[in-house]
């Protein structure tokens, strides 16, 4: 399909086909694409939980209100935000810049480039995806304030914030994935109706990881998959040239 037809044909399905199960490898490869999506500073502070055993579909199933959606899939996945794993992305992140810059950059630019990688990765990153309290948010707001005085600077630096910048980012992944599904003719649904400390707990993950969305995965089925026309606020509404 073209990309229009994908993403007319991609819709929140609530009822599943039981009878018609998915590809599992295929599931996998729309997973592959969704981390190509545009992140923050590449960091790339997400984790894909592919859930496919019937006893852990059914405690999600319970988790996540036993809505249909969920009950009737086949499979599911949770996309899980990791922003404590900020420390370990940005050293994955300067390793590979370094060799990036190594083979493809100048050898008179190499050096300070480099450098520049290894303050950004090896300083700025950890120090802006640091929480503490909201301690250390606040000595970044600060900070941010007295430079914006003498020059445009970003300012979304709270802890809050930065904890936004990490779902967005996520987000960014989930809306890839369900895109690469629709291209399969599979159907999705994210969800956000669920009980978060249950998830975690049924995918046994760290106190630091945040779930982002679960979305649930199958085929629609028939006419009850969907409710009715799909309706979207005015064009007219939203846009704007300026």
């Amino acid at each position: 399909m073209d990309l229009a037809r994908i993403l007319n044909y991609r819709r929140a399905v609530r009822i599943y086909d039981r009878g018609r199960q998915l590809d599992t490898e295929k599931v996998k490869r729309c997973l592959e694409l969704a981390t190509l999506a545009p992140n923050s500073y590449n960091m790339q502070l997400w984790e894909f939980y592919h859930v496919t055993q019937p006893e852990l579909l059914a405690k999600l199933s319970k988790a996540c209100l036993d809505q249909t959606a969920v009950s009737t899939a086949s499979q599911i996945v949770v996309f899980v935000a990791r922003q404590d794993l900020h420390k370990k992305r940005a050293k994955s992140v300067l390793d590979f810049e370094t060799g990036n810059i190594q083979r493809n950059s100048p050898e008179e630019r190499q050096e300070k480039r480099i450098k520049d990688r290894k303050l950004y990765y090896g300083m700025v990153m950890p120090f802006l995806y640091t929480h503490f309290l909201g301690v250390i948010g606040l000595i970044r707001i600060l900070i941010t304030g007295v430079i914006g005085i003498f020059r445009p600077i970003f300012r979304q630096v709270s802890e809050n914030d930065m904890r936004v910048v990490v779902h967005k980012s996520c987000a960014l992944s989930a809306q890839t994935f369900m895109i690469a599904m629709a291209n399969e003719e599979y159907d999705t649904c994210p969800l956000e109706g669920l009980d978060s400390k249950q998830v975690k707990k049924i995918l046994k993950l760290p106190s630091g990881a945040e779930i982002n969305m679960v979305i649930s995965c199958g085929i629609r089925k028939g006419n009850e998959g969907i409710w009715g026309e799909r309706y979207r606020v005015p064009f007219e509404e939203v846009y704007r040239q300026l």
